[in-house]
């Protein structure tokens, strides 16, 4: 038998289920590591922050090897976060890159034994500048540990590697450690959803964040009736203007609705109908939105309720417009 055809041939169940467990004991593995990291999370935790939060600078932040990757991936948490952070590879540093780092910036140092000596030399230059350095380490006692501001301990008791030779289970506590810091920053400087927006202008997320229902609802030929209008008039608009009609007061404040779901359910239970007033047939207590709501909050209060369309209302609940699913969709809004 060809590679080939051995590896298209279907596996065993003992085979499946052998990899199926192996990928439930790495799983189980990191998640006691977070966990045990979890617990003994102390007030240095908090030192760091506070540290970071005062610097008048940027946050440098540094790693070798897969450390590296953990510690790009906590600059650039940080900086989508509010936290302004760059990345620093150690040996590029110490060939040229230091002149990024100021005396006013703060540098997190992520290093698994501490003892590297690309990050000891990229340490010694960053205290000799006055930088007040954060360590996520493995070793609480390393070099760098003994020497930095603020340490975090990062240790765990092995690598889910079955060799306990690969990066794994400590770098998982190192990313998760990265995003406790940066979210705890983000507390701190009351950074919101409008803030995250304006920092992320781009793509599908941007788009979420941004897009108001103020910028897809209708509000020409809004369909609407008042508590008097026979059912009638409401199976006309119902047919056309997509299945729902807000009924309103004689203020134009939104005091219920009809959907297409509620004729059936009045078909079903009386032959005759068309002269019965939309206000024994609608929802009292209608969902609704406001304009300047996010669309996604529109989409899933939507999806919540099993609705398609909701009234829009301003103050005091007069109907301003109203916004469909399929608008939002069709905008992206999720």
């Amino acid at each position: 038998m060809t590679t080939e055809a051995m590896v298209r041939e279907k596996p065993s169940e003992a085979a499946t289920a052998r990899i199926v467990e192996e990928g439930r004991r790495v799983l189980r593995m990191e998640s006691d590591a977070l966990r045990a990291v979890e617990a003994r999370l102390d007030d240095t935790f908090a030192a760091a922050v506070h540290l970071i939060f005062g610097a008048g600078g940027r946050v440098i932040v540094s790693g070798i090897g897969k450390s590296g990757i953990v510690a790009r991936k906590i600059a650039a948490t940080l900086t989508s976060t509010g936290t302004p952070a760059l990345f620093l590879h150690p040996v590029e540093g110490l060939h040229g890159d230091l002149g990024i780092v100021g005396r006013d910036d703060v540098a997190i140092l992520v290093s698994k034994s501490g003892e590297s000596s690309e990050m000891t030399g990229l340490f010694q230059y960053l205290s000799r500048l006055g930088v007040r350095i954060v360590v996520l380490t493995g070793r609480p006692r390393s070099a760098l540990a003994r020497a930095a501001h603020v340490v975090i301990d990062c240790s765990v008791q092995e690598e889910a590697c079955p060799h306990d030779l690969a990066p794994t289970t400590s770098t998982t506590v190192a990313l998760a450690v990265g995003d406790a810091l940066a979210v705890a920053l983000l507390g701190l400087r009351a950074f919101t959803a409008d803030d995250f927006a304006r920092l992320h202008p781009g793509g599908t997320l941007g788009r979420q964040l941004t897009l108001r229902v103020s910028d897809v609802m209708v509000t020409d030929d809004i369909p609407s009736l008042g508590l008097a209008a026979p059912m009638r008039a409401c199976v006309v608009l119902l047919a056309e203007k997509r299945g729902t009609v807000p009924i309103v007061d004689d203020d134009r404040n939104v005091v219920g609705v009809v959907t297409a779901g509620d004729l059936t359910r009045l078909m079903e239970r009386e032959d005759h109908f068309f002269d019965i007033p939309v206000s024994r047939v609608m929802t009292r207590e209608p969902r609704v939105i406001e304009p300047d709501a996010l669309a996604a909050a529109a989409v899933y209060r939507m999806e919540t309720h099993g609705i398609m369309a909701l009234p829009v209302v301003g103050e005091g609940g007069r109907l301003l417009g109203i916004v469909h699913l399929h608008d939002l969709l069709r905008a992206n809004a999720v």
